[in-house]
């Protein structure tokens, strides 16, 4: 299972990353974890943007998921013809979310493109993976996902604040993609998102085997945020940079 992280920048693009997307792959299988803004034009830098297998937008905060417009501009106006219907897991109401985003009619709206599937906590398969998804905290319907292939497990939390269901999912993963957009010296919103400390300790109650810190807001130090994970997770910890590659089985 290989990791690329193609945005980590938190609520807005920020000057080396766009908002939040992530590639899995696994056995020729290729799935994008959100699709933020301006995620589609740095994607292309890495794949055939053509050979995404399936795509999954943990919420619909726009950060999440408003390529996906983009992209379906691409898949249905291509010069050869539109590209095949691939699936899209989201949300309740994703759908036609994605087609007011656009401005389209919610009947078709983006289904000649993408084939939307409705999330609800549970397990599922994806392609060569085992999905499981819960509920995660955050002022919008949003979940947080755990992918596991051939005895690997990778979860991503997408956004979310303090929650035990994100700790449940990422238990003992080889892998934990934590959202991080607070700092423990700020004052900000409760239910909303994690500071660098809460994703360290979330990692810990996790027995997680790592952690790599992500949704880095671009007016934060970044640095910070890694020191506050530090000082309550004490395994292998990193931040989320785009083009960085992580191999899950070497």
């Amino acid at each position: 299972m290989r990791l690329t992280i193609i945005g980590s920048s938190g609520s807005f693009p920020g000057p080396d990353s766009s908002a939040s997307c992530y590639l899995v792959e696994a056995e020729g299988f290729r799935l994008l974890l959100d699709m933020g803004n301006g995620s589609l034009g740095t994607l292309q830098r890495h794949i055939d943007i053509y050979s995404v297998d399936a795509v999954y937008l943990s919420h619909l905060h726009a950060d999440h998921c408003f390529d996906l417009c983009s992209y379906w501009v691409a898949r249905t106006y291509h010069p050869e013809g539109p590209k095949h219907r691939i699936p899209v897991y989201g949300p309740e109401g994703v759908a036609s979310r994605m087609a007011e985003a656009y401005g389209l009619d919610a009947d078709p709206g983006m289904t000649g493109a993408f084939d939307f599937h409705e999330l609800a906590p549970g397990e599922f398969g994806i392609g060569p993976f085992t999905a499981r998804v819960d509920r995660v905290n955050h002022p919008v319907t949003a979940f947080g996902i755990r992918l596991e292939h051939r005895g690997r497990s990778l979860v991503y939390s997408g956004d979310t604040g303090p929650c035990d269901s994100l700790v449940a999912l990422a238990a003992d993963t080889d892998l934990f993609l934590c959202e991080a957009a607070f700092q423990d010296h700020r004052e900000h919103p409760k239910d909303m998102h994690l500071t660098g400390s809460e994703a360290g300790e979330h990692a810990s109650r996790a027995r997680a085997r790592s952690l790599i810190l992500t949704h880095l807001v671009p007016w934060n130090d970044d640095e910070v945020t890694l020191a506050e994970a530090r000082s309550a997770y004490s395994g292998p910890i990193g931040l989320a940079r785009s083009g960085q590659v992580h191999t899950l089985g070497e």
